[in-house]
Parts: C-alpha cells; structure tokens; sequence
C-alpha cells in the first residue's frame, strides 16, 4: 500500500514539475481544426509516468535483464515521442523507429508470438519463426499505434490503459507473477493523477495536462509487452493468447476499423481525421465525459469477458469465433453508423402522435 501511494504521489509531483518545463520550452498542443481545447496544453503525460515508474522501479523492484531491456525501449519511444510532440516528425520516422524496437524486443529480449493456442480446434498452434517475427514486429506497431489514436477526449487513454492493466494484473495474481501484477497496479497508480489532471480535477482548467505521443506510444508498447509475458509461455501461461485480443479491444477495434475506412475513401491509413469512436460519439449526441464514460465501460465488459472466459476455461476456439463475430458487428455498425441513426430518427418521427 505504501508504494501504492508513493507511486500516486510521485506521478502527482512530476506532472507538475514537468509542466512548467514543458512551458518553458514550448512543448505545448495548439488548438487547430482538429483538436479543439482551450490554450496551450503542456505535453507530459507520457513523460510524468515514466519517469514516476523508473524511479520507482529501481528502488522496489530487483533490476534485471528483462526489466532493463524494458526500460530502454521504453526511454526510445519517450525520446521520439517528444521530439514528435515538439516538432511533428514524419510518421515513416517512428514506424522505423517502432519496427527497431520490435526487433530489439525479439533478437534480444527473446520475447515474440510464436504460440496462437487453440484458436481452431485441435492440436495448439505454434508459428513457425519467421513468421513470428513478423508477426510480433505487426502486433507492436498495432499496439503502439491502437492507444496513440485513441487519446482523442480528455481521459480515454487513461481508461482504458488503465482496463487493459486491471485485468492483466488480475491475471498475473491468480497465476502467481505477483512481481508483474504489482507492476501493472503501480502503472495505473502513476496513471491515475494524469487523468485527474486531464479530466480537470481537482484543480480546474488551469492545470489540464494531455498524454502526447510520447506517452500514447509508451503505453502501447508496455500493454504489448505484458501481453507477449502474459500469453507466449505454453508452458506457464497467464492468459491464452486470444484473452489478450479481448484485453485491448476497444483500442484494437477502432484503429482497424479507422483504417479501414481512410482505405476505403482513397486515404492513407495513417492520416489524422475526426472519425474515431470517441468523435462518432460525440456526433450522436454524446457530450465528452458521457463519451469517455461509455467507451471505457464498452472496454470493461470487454476484458470482463476475457477475464471470464479465463476463470472459467471456456474453449479458446469459442473465444475466438466470439471475438471475430464482435468485431464484424462492431465494423458494420460504425461503417453505416449514419444510416443507421437516419432510420431511427425517422422511425421515431413516424410513430410520434403529435
């Protein structure tokens, strides 16, 4: 409890130390068409939680290999994602920049997907090498760039960070890995005044923080990262690799289907718009906080499921078919979302007596 709330404090006093840094130097986010706040936000977010975690880390937690290898790709990432966040690099430069940390990942720290489980009945699947390093490379940038998109409203990438590590370190604790089950409780202890600050509370407006990319791509890769730990390990798993696609959900679901409409318009799939779950939200009539409140509580259910498919040994081939079937709804319901709510309105007209 101690480190709990030494952690909470800690990340309190960074954000605030960091922020009038952060002015100091110009590493503020200018409102413009797409981003819609008040004034000139400090970008410190990413750099408050890590900097609380490393400091912590190396007073609580016995250092090894693993954990050094952590922190240095981890440091990578909050290094470019500053700079990002100062002067707007290319997105071919941090792509190349997230592929060498992937790499580093499985050359070095030995950690890739190379084992699917029972996703199709039968016999459990293993991938061949190569194939797995390919793969891991594309599910590092996937995660990387699934919770850097959905920092969009005040508040969201702390939730739903912060569902993802509830229910790995749930996991991690009835497994008996109590060392990464403090872990993830010690990150969303960090994360947790960010969101009080970004949310407004308890200071008001005057004190609001946001994440920057810097700390959206360092959350993406620890989620990942305690994913491969959780999930690569037949031998010893904390969760079957299909739980970890219910663990990430939401972000995953609205990056691909983001995607695949910029595709679909002629776009690049990387180009920024208003089209994000949170956006549609917000169209529908949803105000910022409802939005916020309903997209995390969409991720709960998720993990919940996952969580629940875990205590219970559900068959991870149901899981999976489950999961797709999810997912092709939730793609036809967000591609036709406007359709959609014409006809309702209109049905709504046409039974109103008056």
């Amino acid at each position: 409890m101690f480190t709990i709330l030494f952690v909470f404090c800690l990340s309190f006093l960074n954000l605030f130390l960091f922020r009038k840094f952060a002015k100091k130097i110009g590493l503020v986010d200018q409102p413009n068409e797409r981003k819609h706040h008040d004034g000139q936000i400090p970008l410190i977010g990413g750099i408050s939680i890590f900097s609380t975690l490393i400091i912590t880390l190396t007073i609580f937690f016995p250092i090894s290999d693993s954990l050094l290898l952590y922190l240095f790709c981890s440091f990578i990432l909050i290094f470019i994602g500053l700079i990002d966040d100062k002067i707007d690099l290319s997105f071919k430069l941090r792509l190349l920049v997230q592929i060498g940390i992937s790499l580093v990942m499985i050359l070095i720290g030995h950690k890739s997907l190379n084992y699917l489980g029972f996703i199709v009945p039968g016999e459990a699947l293993h991938l061949p090498i190569y194939v797995s390093y390919g793969l891991t490379v594309f599910a590092v940038i996937g995660a990387i760039n699934a919770f850097n998109m959905v920092d969009g409203i005040d508040g969201l990438l702390g939730g739903l960070s912060s569902v993802t590590f509830a229910a790995l370190g749930y996991m991690f604790y009835l497994s008996g890995k109590s060392d990464l089950a403090i872990f993830c409780v010690l990150f969303v202890s960090a994360i947790v005044p960010y969101v009080l600050l970004n949310l407004g509370f308890p200071f008001g407006q005057r004190f609001k923080v946001f994440m920057g990319d810097a700390g959206s791509m360092f959350i993406g890769f620890t989620v990942i990262w305690l994913l491969i730990e959780a999930s690569q390990n037949d031998v010893n798993l904390t969760i079957s690799p299909v739980t970890a696609l219910w663990f990430i959900a939401v972000p995953l679901m609205d990056m691909v289907s983001i995607m695949f409409r910029r595709i679909k318009k002629g776009q690049s799939p990387f180009k920024p718009d208003r089209e994000h779950l949170h956006h549609i939200c917000q169209r529908l009539g949803m105000s910022s906080r409802l939005s916020l409140l309903f997209i995390c509580l969409m991720s709960a259910i998720m993990a919940w499921i996952g969580v629940w498919s875990e205590v219970n040994d559900v068959n991870e081939s149901i899981m999976f078919l489950l999961f797709i079937m999810i997912f092709a709804v939730y793609l036809y319901l967000i591609s036709h979302i406007w359709r959609i709510t014409t006809f309702i309105r209109k049905s709504f007209k046409s039974t109103d007596p008056t």
